[in-house]
């Protein structure tokens, strides 16, 4: 099998790229092992502070977010890093060449039930003229970014990733600690029979999305003509992995309680990369009014309603919206 390096060289990346992903998978490793250690280790519960974003905060979360903190700090290569669990941007190398943003624990509230949860990054060059402090480096849309994908800590710990020539799919190997390419090229089918979302806050959506929802749950008698099966991980991470690896479309719309929180997923480090790694495997990634690639950013922790996977469920979701 495939080498993570070879792969990266044979897709062009620059070489302090393919060093600064390596850095952060050197990260998501030894994460990868924390989490492994569960109970055992005493790293899971609550603690008790909130993030930003007002949510909770796991013991996970917080030694995940130390650990690539630490770590991206120390590597030369970063500018500045943000985070879902820093207020602001956290000021690296001055002369970093990059930007780097991530959810350090996706879903961290299956730690509790030993289910899925990931680590999801992009990687953007950082502009030079701008101080390593200013938030506003970070404000470029989603066609700026080199580099995405996440770390899935699963049965396997594995690695989707994508620096614009393709999504992959690694495994990490821990006979010797590195990621060997077990799927290259992820094509998406264009058609699917699954869906994600979580339909305990259907009450709260707009008319749109109530109404594509119902017309997939009324199956084959209703106008979708076809029976579509549900699911649902309660992890970005999980569902979009299922959706690579066969289909499906995960959508987390706009929700009518917090209008000036329009939708649940973060755009920086959560939307955005995800959006990549589904449009380079061939299927789309919208928010119902447009590309989420697109989307220029108004400040760092910016939410989004999100509409990714399978090309023509997509656009078939997309035109509830016309």
């Amino acid at each position: 099998m495939k080498r993570l390096n070879s792969q990266l060289q044979q897709d062009g990346a620059p070489l302090e790229l393919i060093l600064l992903i390596r850095t952060i998978l050197a990260a998501c490793k030894e994460i990868s092992f924390r989490v492994s250690q569960g109970a055992l280790a005493g790293v899971l519960g609550s603690t008790l502070s909130e993030n930003v974003q007002g949510e909770t905060q796991k013991k996970l979360d917080v030694i995940s977010n130390q650990i690539l903190k630490d770590t991206l700090r120390e590597s030369g290569y970063v500018k500045a890093i943000s985070s879902e669990e820093e207020d602001t941007v956290v000021p690296c190398n001055p002369d970093g060449n990059y930007l780097v943003s991530f959810d350090p624990l996706d879903g961290s509230s299956n730690t509790e039930i030993n289910s899925l949860i990931g680590t999801i990054f992009s990687i953007t060059h950082a502009p030079q003229w701008m101080k390593s402090d200013d938030p506003s480096a970070f404000l470029q849309p989603g066609t700026q970014i080199v580099a995405a994908g996440y770390v899935l800590y699963g049965p396997s710990t594995m690695l989707a990733m994508t620096t614009g020539r393709g999504t992959h799919l690694y495994t990490l190997d821990k006979t010797h600690g590195g990621f060997l390419l077990t799927q290259g090229n992820v094509q998406i089918p264009e058609d699917t029979e699954e869906f994600a979302i979580n339909t305990s806050n259907q009450r709260h959506w707009e008319e749109p999305i109530q109404q594509y929802v119902k017309d997939l749950i009324a199956g084959v008698e209703g106008p979708r003509k076809k029976d579509y099966n549900m699911r649902w991980v309660a992890a970005m991470v999980g569902d979009i992995h299922r959706v690579l690896c066969r289909g499906g479309i995960f959508a987390y719309p706009f929700d009518k309680r917090n209008p000036k929180m329009p939708g649940k997923l973060r755009l920086l480090y959560e939307a955005n990369p995800m959006a990549f790694l589904i449009e380079q495997a061939g299927g789309l990634a919208d928010t119902g009014q447009g590309r989420i690639m697109e989307v220029m950013p108004e400040e760092i922790h910016q939410r989004i309603p999100t509409l990714l996977g399978s090309k023509n469920e997509v656009l078939a979701c997309k035109s509830y919206y016309k």
